[in-house]
């Protein structure tokens, strides 16, 4: 089955993807470095009552250990940090604004909630890579929260495809994603999504995590190195949580060396991503 025209043309003009949301634009143009650009930030969120349920309700994660209910705003912030609000907001406006309002095949909540544990999961993994080695946690939260978000590309562009291409999906549980994306879509959710982060003008290093995720040897990836390989890695680890996206799991010596991780914490880590979706799924329950 060919990729429908209308996906075809729609990538032929690029234009015909919406523009980076006002609100996103205007949280990357903040320095959070300053109090002045930190309280902008939490104004921004104040007005936005999705993404302000979002950051309170990762707070309250047993993830960053708080003992306490949090219900405001600047408590969340002192929880998480002003860096993982900013990349959770913008995510999440980014997000949204590609989001289909009628029914559709594709959760986006549990998009979220997958992009989500990805994101946690590549940070844990960072502190297990060497201090030079380490990603910003912009980078991490970015990468992580934006890896899927061509999946939603393709339901915007062509959400009758989109349908069809998630129905085959989750009656294929033996196939790869990749598999199933080259007999329907002749592209990846990976290159959909790096052609939005060019449209929207992210870093080139995010765009090519978004393209090379599943596929972190491709000599292409270089430049979004170790981030790819962390997504990549990160998704290995959560084969079954969120969304229907079907990966080969296996993780050998050489990929944890490759992030300068010791293979004997494997085991150590692969506990530590579990109780990561465990805890995502209660903070993040509709």
């Amino acid at each position: 089955m060919n990729a429908s025209p209308t996906l075809r043309q729609a990538l032929e003009h690029i234009g015909s993807l919406p523009p980076i949301p006002l609100l996103a634009q205007r949280i990357l143009a903040l320095k959070i470095n300053t109090d002045e650009g930190e309280h902008a930030l939490l104004q921004l969120i104040g007005q936005d009552p999705p993404i302000l349920a979002k950051v309170i309700g990762l707070a309250n994660s047993p993830l960053f250990g708080t003992s306490r209910k949090i219900l405001s705003l600047h408590d969340a912030a002192a929880i998480l940090g002003s860096k993982r609000v900013k990349m959770v907001a913008l995510s999440f406006a980014m997000m949204a604004s590609m989001s289909r309002k009628a029914a559709s095949h594709l959760d986006v909540h549990k998009l979220w909630q997958h992009s989500l544990s990805v994101a946690l999961t590549m940070d844990t993994l960072a502190r297990m890579m060497p201090r030079e080695r380490q990603p910003s946690d912009e980078e991490i939260y970015l990468a992580g929260l934006l890896h899927d978000i061509g999946f939603m590309v393709l339901d915007y562009l062509d959400p009758d495809l989109s349908d069809r291409f998630h129905a085959r999906l989750g009656d294929a549980p033996g196939r790869t994603v990749e598999e199933v994306e080259a007999e329907m879509l002749q592209t990846s959710h990976g290159e959909l999504g790096a052609k939005l982060a060019r449209h929207w003008g992210l870093p080139e290093s995010i765009a090519t995590v978004l393209h090379y995720h599943h596929t972190p040897d491709d000599p292409r990836a270089a430049d979004g190195q170790p981030l790819v390989g962390m997504a990549c890695m990160a998704e290995k680890l959560l084969p079954t949580f969120g969304i229907v996206e079907p990966v080969m799991p296996g993780i050998n010596d050489s990929a944890w060396q490759s992030l300068g991780i010791d293979p004997a914490r494997a085991e150590e880590i692969r506990a530590r991503v579990l109780e990561h979706t465990r805890e995502v799924a209660a903070a993040t329950h509709p």
